[in-house]
């Protein structure tokens, strides 16, 4: 049976919803680039593979322990200074990584570059709910920017570091902080944003409200029309947010050592390296694009449960493919691995009415900070046996992913928190 009455039919508000993806898009560009600079930082500062990675760690952790509490600075007060702010901060921090001369200085330059992301997203995706309806096809317009980012990221990292040298890391700055010029140019419309909408379409309580998905049927009910408050479901948004992290540890760990597994397996180039990372992390953005679409038209079971089975199988069979296999293994890998994406934080935001941004902030920080803790204990066990040994692991995550999807409440009972 299906889990969805109908297409959606949400208005996106695509001004707005384009300069929010820019900032989004040249924010998750520095946690893109910091898996694409290990190679160089393991030939020029003599990191071993478990440290390096750490530094991944680091990023994540910066970008998603604290992300939460600023979601909930986001939901009482609404601060759409906190996007130019968080996409200026992340860029200069990953700006300093190349002039970091001891690990502790590396260590503190990736935190910093993380928590100027933990910044931008929660307000920046509370931001793009309003713009976009609370229906998945907005926020997927939103999250296609950060998986640009992402792309762009080691392609950033292989023009500017591949031909300059890690010295020349401060112009991979420049991208945040010309987002952030221009997300403050726009600052009045914003403003406008969040107060108008916000206040009479997602926010009637005291705190703010969720995204109103009434128009998105794939994700609401009749019954978000209802006056009464509802409650948070704070169960099925715990498995949701599980099952983000299992996916996005697998992600992150694909992310760090693809790279070393090309050039130390397959004796490829560090530029075909970092062009296969590019490619896994732009096939993402294709992912994601048409798993938003899916969730409104026919349900976000079919994306959170049946992106995971083909996802399954890629996993499978990358450590078995050659170089040109694992080229084209790995673009359908990001198809599949980001296709829940967006429907991940809406269908959050609808378990957590009034809670927009804290759950953005659990679903596109601590979850994935999580991730990338789990990603760097696979890199201590790729240390001790090996990088294959760690890519036949991951097939697992998948399956636990998709099992705790089964496990969701269908959408008309987690509509029925939404006001």
């Amino acid at each position: 049976m299906s889990d969805v009455a109908g297409p959606a039919r949400s208005r996106v508000d695509r001004r707005a919803m384009g300069w929010l993806s820019v900032g989004h898009g040249c924010t998750d560009l520095c946690q893109g680039a910091v898996p694409a600079l290990l190679p160089a930082l393991i030939a020029q500062r003599g990191l071993d593979l478990a440290s390096a990675t750490a530094l991944v760690l680091f990023a994540t952790i910066g970008s998603s322990i604290v992300q939460p509490l600023f979601g909930i600075w986001s939901d009482r007060l609404s601060a759409p200074l906190l996007a130019p702010l968080g996409v200026a901060i992340g860029g200069l921090g990953l700006g300093a990584v190349g002039l970091c001369d001891s690990y502790a200085e590396l260590a503190v330059a990736v935190t910093v570059s993380g928590l100027g992301v933990a910044l931008f997203h929660p307000e920046g995706a509370r931001l793009a709910g309003l713009a976009g309806g609370g229906s998945a096809r907005g926020m997927g317009y939103f999250s296609v920017g950060g998986n640009v980012g992402f792309a762009v990221g080691p392609l950033a990292v292989l023009l500017v570091v591949g031909v300059l040298g890690l010295r020349a890391s401060p112009l991979l700055a420049l991208p945040g902080l010309v987002a952030a010029g221009l997300l403050l140019a726009r600052m009045r419309d914003l403003r406008r944003l969040a107060a108008s909408t916000g206040r009479s379409a997602l926010h009637p309580r005291p705190h703010g409200a969720a995204p109103a998905l009434a128009s998105a049927p794939a994700l609401a009910s009749p019954l978000a029309s209802a006056a009464a408050p509802a409650p948070a479901e704070w169960g099925p948004f715990t498995r949701l947010a599980g099952a983000a992290v299992v996916r996005t540890g697998a992600f992150f760990t694909l992310q760090a050592l693809v790279p070393i597994y090309l050039i130390d397996r397959l004796h490829a180039g560090d530029g075909a390296a970092s062009v296969a990372l590019t490619l896994m992390l732009g096939a993402g953005a294709l992912g994601t694009l048409l798993g938003s679409r899916c969730a409104d038209r026919w349900g976000w079971r079919l994306v959170l449960v049946g992106a995971m089975v083909p996802l399954t199988l890629l996993l499978a069979l990358l450590p078995l493919a050659g170089l040109a296999g694992c080229f084209v293994l790995l673009f359908a890998i990001g198809v599949f691995g980001d296709a829940p994406f967006a429907t991940t934080v809406v269908l959050g935001q609808s378990y957590l009415p009034g809670r927009s941004g804290l759950a953005s902030g659990v679903t596109l920080g601590l979850a994935i900070g999580l991730g990338g803790a789990l990603a760097t204990a696979l890199a201590v066990l790729a240390d001790a046996t090996s990088v294959t040994t760690v890519l036949l692991t991951l097939p697992a995550f998948s399956i636990v992913a998709a099992l705790l999807a089964l496990s969701l409440p269908r959408p008309s009972r987690a509509a029925a928190a939404v006001t």
